[in-house]
């Protein structure tokens, strides 16, 4: 073990200078406080170049500014994403060189985009390396994205060759870009908060939707024996089917209508009762976000007092042991 000591030190220190200092942990300590240096196995100070320390310190900070900014945006870089999205869809497109010039100061643009993408997933260690970079560049969104760039590429050669059925066949993979949006929440904790309220409230949503779909049957079939003889409306029960979703649900177009008055009061009374249990899973829903949101600060107002208080725990028995 002594051996296995002295060969990994002597690795540590290799090549980076060596001091020759007390051992043991008051020796240590005392080094580390004097010199600010980090230490190796047997208590000797590893000497590194300042110069190179700071250019990599800075590279790494720039790198891990420019991954967060565009894979995980947050604030402005939130209103970046969402600006250069409203920008891309709103375009007004008219034939004309401009429009051209435009359209290549936006491939060039995402494409530089693209290419500080792939070099600032360097700042994490899966990504690290070219195997990490083609690991990266093979996530969904990354192929989305490359998949959009060469669209717009070949949009702009088509288009200056006169093709005009390929230009407007090739704009429609721009839909793609939508996408983008999803990569607001990378982390998916919008669609884990809603999950877990589905799942805590599954019984009541179930039983409101089970009571709601009876009520749309019997509604739309007995609407539909009274109204076959006398409304052209509803000639089919899928017709009558059709009316019964539309007016449950409160969107109410209109299309198709009773006639009759027993239709029409028939109507009136499931509308009564079919809309108080269609309208149940949303207020459901909405208190099940409210009790979920209430759980989570709870959560992080117990984290924030839990380490202050295991820090306390912690030195109380170190001050007895000292006196």
């Amino acid at each position: 073990t002594l051996k296995l000591i002295y060969m990994l030190d002597g690795l540590l220190s290799a090549g980076c200078g060596s001091m020759p200092g007390t051992t043991g942990a008051s020796g240590i300590e005392n080094l580390r406080r004097k010199q600010g240096a980090r230490l190796s196995l047997l208590g000797r100070p590893l000497t590194y170049s300042t110069q190179s320390g700071r250019r990599n310190a800075r590279y790494r900070k720039l790198q891990n500014y420019l991954y967060n900014v565009l894979e995980r945006p947050r604030a402005w870089a939130f209103v970046y994403h969402a600006f250069v999205f409203l920008i891309i869809h709103s375009m007004w497109y008219k034939k004309s060189d401009s429009s051209a010039v435009l359209e290549f100061v936006m491939i060039v643009v995402f494409g530089l985009e693209y290419i500080i993408r792939i070099w600032s997933a360097g700042c994490c260690c899966r990504y690290r390396g070219w195997q990490g970079r083609l690991r990266f560049a093979r996530k969904p969104f990354c192929v989305i994205d490359i998949i959009v760039l060469i669209a717009s590429i070949a949009v702009v050669s088509a288009g200056s060759q006169g093709n005009i059925f390929a230009t407007s066949a090739l704009r429609s993979l721009r839909f793609l870009q939508i996408l983008r949006m999803v990569r607001m929440d990378r982390r998916g904790g919008t669609w884990k908060l809603l999950g877990s309220v589905v799942y805590a409230h599954s019984k009541e949503l179930v039983t409101a939707w089970y009571i709601g779909f009876l009520v749309l049957i019997f509604s739309s079939f007995l609407v539909y024996l009274v109204e076959k003889e006398f409304n052209k409306q509803f000639a089919t029960y899928a017709d009558a089917l059709w009316w019964g979703t539309i007016t449950l649900t409160t969107i109410g177009y209109g299309d198709k209508t009773p006639q009759t008055w027993p239709g029409r009061l028939l109507s009136a009374g499931f509308a009564l009762l079919g809309i108080s249990f269609f309208a149940l899973p949303a207020g459901i829903l909405g208190s099940g976000f409210a009790l979920k949101v209430q759980e989570q600060h709870r959560q992080k107002h117990f984290e924030k007092r839990r380490n202050p208080a295991a820090s306390l725990i912690q030195v109380k028995p170190t001050r007895e042991s000292e006196q």
